[in-house]
């Protein structure tokens, strides 16, 4: 089978089936991976501008007129609509198609970009900073756009390292702005001058999805998959797990910065210094995260990550109390980087579960592959978006933390308790042995757990 190649004005690709092992050698492939990168391109700068205002607040010193604590609730309500628009970002795919919507969803980023660079300056009111702080939360929803596009690009065994490799690339952009404003402040320049080199970045994002990417014709919304995925109990359940890893990861991106100048007194370019260190690390480590669960299976990747997480955090805590940041600093980027490689392991669970339940349902070969990936692209916006709210809940604790006890230790004690609870629930649900009760319950409850803890 062999796909008829997209059409230089509408680039619509008629026909795609991955899962066909002849086709996808001879030409889904090559199409596939050139769609992959130049959606890892866009989401880059997507989470960029998401990320914008995590180090924005780092260039208003005292003459801007804000708290500590006006600026951890400005950085929770950028999260929160990064979060919120994840839900209409994925649907959007299949309205616009994959390459037109992510020339919209790029150039959509000028909006809070031009509009923090007009209003960047001392005397502007805590309200003006909100309300634009709010329009970038946008970028947060090129993620789940991007990963349902290239969800429907790879077959079932490479979906692991495709989606993997599409998230890790965009969360880059966390690390790449905070670099970037390194340079910056480092230059003496200020934040009209970060915010003036991504503009044009902007517009190259939006010009490479017109000239090197398609769409799908056969991607269509599904509202009977987007319900009967909300209807089921393991879409909350990895939306549950997502929020302590992606949840974490977007969190701690936005409150590093502001930890370390709160709380050990780094200026502006002592912690920009330091910040980047963790998101570029958790970013680059997250396809590895997709590749161990492809290996290992995902559920026993994500179990031993969340003890590490848990481990890195009761560090934390001793670090912060210590007043040590060698150690702070060390561990939290453990931290991150254990938060990235499970990204990278829970996402690659959702196929491979939504596979197993149909597998369970008596489907089998392409029915049940087709039924895998119906409600596996519906779940992952939806599991995206929780999993995003995690961040506003990291910056809502460590503010609090800061008003109640002046550091973030009461944040990292929450946090930790967290973990151990992720660590319960994917033990109790993807990996525990079910009791034996009668031989013929026991082959067929052990042959579903099996599946489930190859996922």
């Amino acid at each position: 089978m062999t796909a008829p190649a997209p059409t230089s004005r509408s680039r619509w690709i008629q026909e795609w089936d991955p899962e066909d092992e002849t086709f996808w050698k001879n030409t889904g492939e090559k199409v596939a991976r050139r769609n992959l990168y130049f959606s890892v391109f866009s989401e880059h700068i997507g989470f960029s501008i998401w990320t914008l205002w995590s180090v924005l607040v780092l260039f208003m010193g005292p003459e801007y007129g804000l708290t500590p604590a006006d600026k951890f609730l400005l950085t929770s309500m950028v999260t929160l609509v990064g979060a919120v628009v994840r839900v209409p970002y994925t649907f959007a795919v299949a309205i616009f198609g994959g390459r037109n919507w992510t020339i919209i969803s790029a150039g959509l980023l000028l909006v809070p970009t031009i509009a923090a660079f007009a209003v960047m300056k001392p005397g502007t009111s805590f309200d003006t900073f909100l309300w634009i702080g709010l329009l970038a939360g946008i970028g947060g929803g090129n993620f789940a756009s991007s990963m349902t596009n290239i969800n429907a690009f790879f077959p079932l065994r490479k979906k692991g390292w495709a989606l993997g490799l599409n998230a890790g690339g965009g969360n880059v952009g966390v690390a790449a702005i905070q670099l970037v404003a390194l340079a910056v402040i480092g230059a003496n320049g200020g934040p009209r001058v970060l915010l003036g080199i991504y503009i044009p970045l902007i517009v190259v994002a939006a010009v490479c999805a017109a000239l090197f990417m398609d769409n799908i014709e056969n991607v269509k919304n599904d509202t009977g998959a987007a319900v009967d995925a909300a209807k089921d109990a393991h879409t909350w359940i990895m939306s549950f797990l997502y929020i302590g890893t992606f949840g974490s990861f977007i969190g701690y991106s936005f409150a590093f910065g502001q930890v370390l100048t709160n709380q050990f007194g780094r200026t502006p370019l002592q912690a920009t210094y330091l910040t980047f260190m963790g998101p570029l690390l958790g970013s680059l480590i997250r396809p590895v995260g997709g590749w161990l669960a492809d290996k290992y299976g995902g559920s026993k990747i994500t179990l031993y990550n969340y003890v590490g997480m848990a481990a890195a955090t009761a560090v934390l805590v001793a670090a912060s109390m210590q007043k040590s940041l060698p150690l702070f600093v060390v561990a939290f980027v453990v931290l991150f980087a254990l938060a990235g490689l499970g990204n990278g392991s829970t996402f690659k669970m959702i196929p491979g579960i939504f596979h197993t339940k149909a597998l369970a349902r008596g489907l089998e070969g392409e029915e049940a592959v087709t039924y895998g990936r119906r409600l596996s692209g519906a779940s992952m916006g939806l599991i995206g978006a929780v999993g995003a709210l995690g961040g506003v809940g990291i910056n809502l604790a460590f503010r609090q933390s800061f008003l109640s006890y002046g550091s973030g230790t009461g944040a990292f004690v929450a946090f930790l308790a967290f973990y151990g609870l992720c660590f319960a629930v994917t033990w109790a649900v993807y990996l525990r042995r079910p009791a034996v009760r009668d031989r013929a319950t026991a082959a067929t409850e052990a042959k579903a757990q099996l599946s489930y803890a190859e996922v």
